[in-house]
């Protein structure tokens, strides 16, 4: 059984990393939906959730000074995308969190996170004994949207550095990995926004999830 005493110590790690490409470029988690960012938005969901929270992004950090967290950047050079993120994350709490065994990542431009997104995950890494634990809905694995413990940090440097992997299915499929399922009504909680397009189906759905 999971509680509040045994998901408080699990930080969460945002990854806002991408470069919006289909936007037009810049930071995808400082788009407006509905008069709040993105990632103003994610970091509300979080934060409850959450024992602290840090941002993993590349570039000058001062774009996000205004949200207080503090910002990573990928620590292995050359290898963009999630897994240095996750990797930089726990580095990040290997080095100042010595008391964490699991960090939480998830992506910076999904608004509509669940509010029991640790706890169930949590619960189902106990249960299940796994060693990582990962979210779906609508049959869709979202593998960036998970638990990792931070006991894993070499074995994925060594992923990283000497393999060359880069997809996270191929890295979650080495070990006993927990899939939590959550519904999509009245709305996909892992919705993100890739597109103008999306942005706009974000300002309906935000009227959803209560604003």
């Amino acid at each position: 059984m999971t509680d509040a005493a045994t998901t408080t110590k699990i930080p969460g790690m945002l990854l806002a990393g991408g470069l919006a490409r289909r936007m037009g470029g810049g930071d995808k988690p400082m788009r407006t939906i509905a008069g709040r960012t993105i990632l103003e938005r994610v970091i509300a969901r979080l934060k409850p959730q959450c024992d602290g929270l840090i941002l993993n992004a590349n570039g000058d950090p001062a774009r996000f000074a205004a949200f207080g967290l503090p910002v990573i950047a990928d620590g292995v050079a050359d290898f963009p995308g999630p897994l240095a993120g996750i990797l930089a994350a726990l580095d990040w709490a290997a080095a100042n969190r010595p008391d964490v065994k699991l960090l939480l990542s998830a992506a910076a431009d999904c608004p509509f996170l669940p509010r029991d997104l640790v706890s169930r995950l949590h619960a189902a890494l106990a249960a299940e004994n796994a060693e990582l634990a990962v979210a779906a809905s609508d049959s869709q694995s979202h593998p960036v949207i998970g638990l990792w413990s931070v006991a894993l940090r070499e074995q994925l440097r060594h992923a990283l550095v000497v393999e060359d992997v880069r997809k996270i299915d191929r890295w979650t499929a080495r070990f006993r990995l927990a899939t939590v399922t959550w519904p999509v009504t009245p709305l996909d909680p892992f919705f993100n926004a890739n597109t103008m397009e999306d942005i706009v189906e974000a300002e309906r759905l935000a009227a959803l999830d209560g604003g």
